[in-house]
């Protein structure tokens, strides 16, 4: 999984990542949420999904959502993990993002992590991340300023052609799917959520509406 705003200057590390996981029976691999980016100072137990790597096959054997969803909270102490040599701030206690009780789920089922190295940019918000101390991609985040913010717009720009530098990319065609309707449908699917709250039978009506409205 990655951002649109993840860009690779070496995408066949990935690869190498992988068998790097295979080796040790690893099923998730990403960057910490607490610790390594100057300003995601959150949970340094979960990864931030910008970039990650999961075994499904090894995921599928014991998934249950119901137990995911009820693993949202923290028990002090509870993990191991070696924080000493992180350089940034970070928050043991955090459940700031609705989906760390997935990583949450697998840490309590003992399930090993690959945490990457991560390095800021110059910028100060862009961060790149390293296998092995070799850089293989930037993320600038705030893809969704680009082009409307000059200074984010700027500043990916030059992330984007320093990533360039030296590289070569062969040109392939491709099928772009486009939802014209995606935002409006969205919103609808916002406001529906909103209404299923206030009535007796939520579940059914909701559904009911959202699939007349997206289809």
């Amino acid at each position: 999984m990655k951002d649109e705003d993840v860009i690779f200057n070496d995408a066949s590390i990935v690869f190498r990542i992988i068998e790097e996981m295979k080796s040790n029976n690893m099923v998730v691999a990403g960057i910490r949420d607490g610790g390594m980016i100057s300003h995601r100072n959150y949970n340094p137990f979960v990864i931030n999904t910008f970039f990650s790597i999961l075994n499904f096959t090894e995921i599928k054997n014991s998934w249950n959502s119901k137990k995911v969803l009820k693993n949202q909270y923290i028990i002090k102490n509870e993990f191991d993990d070696d924080l000493l040599s992180l350089k940034e701030d970070y928050d043991v206690e955090s459940i700031y993002e609705p989906y760390y009780c997935f990583y949450f789920w697998l840490k309590r089922q003992k399930k090993k992590f690959l945490f990457l190295e991560s390095k800021m940019y110059d910028d100060k918000i862009t961060n790149m991340v390293l296998f092995n101390s070799k850089p293989f991609l930037n993320h600038t985040w705030y893809a969704r300023s680009y082009g409307v913010n000059s200074k984010h717009t700027k500043r990916i720009d030059t992330i984007l052609n320093d990533s360039l530098k030296g590289s070569t990319y062969n040109t392939v065609d491709y099928i772009l799917y486009k939802d014209n309707l995606f935002y409006i449908k969205s919103m609808f699917k916002k406001m529906l959520k909103k209404v299923s709250l206030k009535i007796h039978e939520p579940i059914i009506i909701y559904s009911f509406l959202y699939k007349y409205i997206m289809y």
